[in-house]
């Protein structure tokens, strides 16, 4: 991380000033009311604000809590231990995100005066105004961004070990940069660099580290839906479950589970997303577009585009073209 950043976050806090020359514990006033101590939003951000950024509080373990909103925490040098659910350990090491679920319990050991790390705090609705950044409808984005929304037991963290990858690392010191400065838009440029984030994200996903063994379902589904974005005119679930070692009736369950939709639906989703991307945004015959998107028999592909859109292909192309002329 850039040296002038560093600076600005390495000093020692108030809160750690009181832990280093005696107190046993984190005072949890500065963090909830609540007897329960899940850590609260309005305690964390500015009234009005959707993300902030705070410094880990090093010099003591962080005892089990919960928040009332995501968090995501990179470390900016040295290393934090974090025991999640109470039984699954995640070393994060410099240069790597850990991505946490709002309903999950998160524990932290103690950190030293170089592990330096930077908590963002955000509110759910903020990535109502970045998931529209993202490619229209990809099925692949809105499932990481709601495995940390949704209350589930499944994937209730996501730890991206992305430390080699330099267009993140850029994107989260720039991030890092506006939320301390604050510039008069800066609401808009945080918006636009998370969105870039997890553009960037959505291609690391075979860096996300998983250490429980009921966060298979959450693995398989992510490999799944990148599979789809791939490949998604020759995908074939046979050739899938090969690949991921698993029968096809096995993986189909797993795919029902995790994402509400089956196989089929996810590719002819994706399928017909991209047919009416091509309608829109070339001139291409509709029988070749009908190819390139994976089909081909171009009654069936009329059929299933006229259940989802009620329109034909060519309806669909003159509506979008005469709204783009108007």
């Amino acid at each position: 991380m850039n040296a002038e950043l560093l600076k600005c976050l390495k000093p020692v806090t108030e809160e750690e000033q009181r832990i280093l020359i005696g107190d046993k514990q984190i005072n949890r006033g500065i963090y909830t009311t609540s007897s329960e101590f899940t850590i609260d939003s309005n305690k964390m951000l500015n009234k009005g604000s959707l993300i902030d950024i705070r410094t880990h509080t090093r010099f003591i373990g962080f005892p089990a809590h919960k928040h009332n909103y995501i968090e995501i925490m990179y470390m900016c040098t040295g290393k934090t231990t974090h025991i999640i659910n109470g039984n699954t350990r995640v070393i994060l090491e410099k240069g790597n995100l850990l991505f946490l679920n709002q309903f999950s319990y998160h524990e932290i050991l103690p950190a030293k005066m170089n592990d330096i790390g930077i908590n963002f705090i955000i509110l759910p609705e903020f990535f109502d105004e970045v998931l529209p950044m993202l490619n229209k409808e990809n099925a692949l984005s809105d499932f990481l961004v709601n495995t940390l929304r949704q209350n589930t037991k499944r994937a209730s963290y996501l730890h991206y070990k992305v430390a080699d990858i330099i267009p993140i690392q850029n994107l989260v010191e720039n991030l890092v940069w506006d939320l301390l400065n604050k510039q008069h838009n800066h609401r808009q440029i945080d918006q636009t660099t998370m969105g870039l984030l997890f553009m960037q994200l959505v291609n690391q996903t075979e860096r996300i580290e998983h250490d429980e063994q009921n966060l298979m379902y959450h693995t398989v589904a992510i490999k799944v839906l990148k599979y789809i974005e791939e490949s998604y005119k020759i995908a074939n679930l046979t050739e899938l479950a090969n690949q991921l070692n698993h029968s096809v009736s096995s993986l189909s369950k797993m795919i029902k589970s995790s994402t509400g939709s089956t196989f089929k639906e996810l590719l002819q989703n994706k399928r017909l997303n991209q047919a009416t991307h091509l309608l829109t945004a070339t001139k291409l015959p509709i029988t070749d577009i009908i190819y390139m998107v994976g089909y081909d028999n171009t009654s069936y592909f009329h059929r299933i585009f006229k259940k989802k859109y009620n329109v034909s292909p060519k309806q669909y192309r003159d509506m979008e073209n005469k709204d783009v002329k108007i």
